[in-house]
């Protein structure tokens, strides 16, 4: 059984920056971040697999970078030039063995 709990959203004006993270709990070959905007459906955002390799949705591909401590079995995003609509619930879960979804964390881009 895989755990994911997530943390660390928040409030920040437009082209700042704000790290989420993703505590994990069990083993995981691949660890996804999603987000669900305001009236909007659920949506990938990027991947990262055991192994490093880091994949990435086309609107926030250069901007968000994807990361793993798997000594502490912690997954990170961290997020730059925030935009208003990058403004969401933002969710972890294993990518290849979906988990039942967390409660997320809010990000709020807004001036």
């Amino acid at each position: 059984q895989v755990g994911l709990v997530e943390s660390g959203g928040g409030w920040v004006q437009p082209g700042g920056s704000l790290r989420v993270a993703c505590a994990v709990s069990g083993s995981t070959f691949s660890v996804g971040w999603y987000r669900q905007p305001p009236g909007l459906q659920r949506e990938w955002v990027a991947s990262i697999q055991s192994y490093g390799g880091a994949f990435y949705a086309d609107s926030v591909k250069g901007r968000f970078t994807i990361s793993r401590d798997n000594a502490k079995n912690m997954v990170y995003l961290q997020m730059s030039s925030l935009k208003p609509e990058d403004t969401a619930v933002y969710f972890c879960n294993d990518v290849y063995n979906p988990q039942p979804w967390g409660q997320g964390t809010r990000v709020t881009v807004s001036s």
